[in-house]
């Protein structure tokens, strides 16, 4: 697999939790774990493959650290570059924007060329809305870590063995 970048919060305590998780499951070195909260232009682009932890922070916003650099990526060409988004979410305490952090760098991602990759069915979610779904799937892997902590082991193994197939 080639040098993959899994870009996350390493100050936020459930996300960190979750992406140690996937790196564990990915159990490959090619696979390096970034700070986002310290990430630069120059980094970012060193990769050609992401995993990243975009949660939806407050009423539907991506956490600041994210928004911060978006203005960066809005000026990159991401084009023959793999993204595949994991976000954290509570669809019982914001039902009306679960998971729109990965919809919203989704489509920031795909405005600049990238492809983003490894979709997960909603069946098994309650909420009314969200900027992360498109066709009944969410554009990356959806965690409730408040609501369903019971089904994170599962999904992120399940999600794993997708994005081995869908990285090179």
């Amino acid at each position: 697999m080639k040098k993959t970048a899994l870009i996350y919060s390493y100050n936020t305590k459930k996300s960190k939790k979750i992406a140690e998780k996937i790196k564990d499951a990915f159990n490959d070195d090619a696979v390096e774990t970034v700070n986002a909260e310290e990430l630069t232009e120059e980094q970012f682009l060193s990769y050609d493959q992401f995993v990243m932890g975009v949660s939806t922070w407050f009423d539907g916003e991506l956490p600041n650290y994210w928004d911060e650099f978006v203005p960066a990526i809005e000026d990159m060409d991401l084009k023959g570059k793999k993204f595949a988004l994991f976000g954290l979410g509570d669809q019982k305490g914001y039902p009306e924007n679960f998971q729109d952090g990965i919809g919203i760098m989704a489509e920031i991602l795909e405005k600049q060329g990238g492809e983003v990759i490894g979709f997960t069915s909603a069946e098994g979610y309650t909420f009314e809305k969200s900027r992360g779904l498109r066709d009944d799937k969410f554009t990356g892997l959806a965690i409730d870590f408040e609501n369903q902590s019971s089904k994170t082991d599962a999904r992120i193994a399940t999600w794993v063995k997708q994005l081995k197939s869908d990285l090179s």
